[in-house]
């Protein structure tokens, strides 16, 4: 059987305004966020970088090399070597610096001391990839310190 009338209406309850008191808390204060890495962030990009900028620093000092016709003496060169691999370690992460070292043999050893890209393993080719190791070493090691330096100052 249907039901032929209409449902009731349902019943509502009168609308009452609640006037609430204004919430006071207290002032939040945060401490200012501090970087998840303490380093600024273009110091990151560089050090990943590193590597790739360090070889073609290498390549273009043997092309300078090459231009003046080799008149630069070998402690000349050897120095403006050890020079680009301080400065490339420094910059690179402590993990790549033997890399940094090898590449930068290579150009040297390749194309200042044995000319034509022809690599040798006589007592100046290891000596020169024994400086350049150091070199990266001393590069990475001063690079360390200074960040202790400024971790310990900033913190």
């Amino acid at each position: 059987m249907a039901l032929l009338h209409r449902p009731a209406p349902v019943r509502r309850r009168p609308h009452v305004r609640r006037i609430l008191p204004p919430v006071t808390t207290p002032p939040v204060t945060t401490p200012p966020a501090r970087p998840a890495h303490p380093v600024a962030p273009g110091r990151t990009l560089a050090r990943d970088l590193a590597l790739p900028l360090g070889a073609v620093g290498a390549a273009l000092l043997v092309t300078a090399l090459m231009l003046t016709g080799r008149s630069a003496p070998a402690p000349v060169a050897a120095a403006a070597f050890l020079l680009l691999t301080v400065a490339v370690s420094a910059l690179a992460r402590p993990v790549v610096v033997p890399v940094v070292a090898l590449v930068s043999w290579l150009f040297y050893d390749g194309f200042v001391l044995n000319g034509h890209s022809d690599l040798a393993f006589r007592a100046q080719d290891r000596t020169s990839l024994l400086m350049l190791l150091l070199a990266g070493a001393a590069g990475a090691c001063g690079a360390a310190a200074l960040r202790a330096v400024r971790r310990h100052s900033s913190g």
